[in-house]
């Protein structure tokens, strides 16, 4: 039988994380591809929407709730300096986050135009 054990962060509790689901493909303009790069904004209406700037486009979510959340796991082998775990023999692996929320943006993103001539 093999054992998995499991252990979450410090006494401070866990950090709470939000999934984004996109409809559609993201591509860099160059090969170099999107690890690293900053995507877009991310704003809120007064009423709580959520708005994602990408370029000169513009997405409208909304947030919904997940029945079952999902954690974030980092794996830690007997190799590496953990502080928060025993130095045994045998993978670990800490629970970082938690994610109980996601924004879905399922609506085609819309161009944000700002002066438009009143005569072509």
């Amino acid at each position: 039988m093999v054992q998995i054990v499991i252990s979450s962060a410090g006494a401070g509790g866990l950090a709470e994380w939000v999934l984004m689901e996109l409809q559609g493909e993201i591509e860099a303009r160059h090969s170099t591809g999107l690890a690293g790069n900053l995507l877009g904004d991310l704003h809120y209406t007064t009423e709580g929407t959520p708005v994602l700037i990408v370029g000169h486009h513009i997405l409208y979510g909304k947030i919904i709730h997940l029945e079952r959340p999902f954690a974030v796991l980092v794996k830690h082998t007997p190799g590496q300096d953990c502080d928060a775990l025993d130095s045994e023999s045998g993978t670990r692996y800490l629970v970082t986050a938690l994610i109980k929320n996601k924004i879905l943006f399922k609506t085609r993103p819309k161009p944000i135009i700002t002066n438009v001539p009143r005569k072509v």
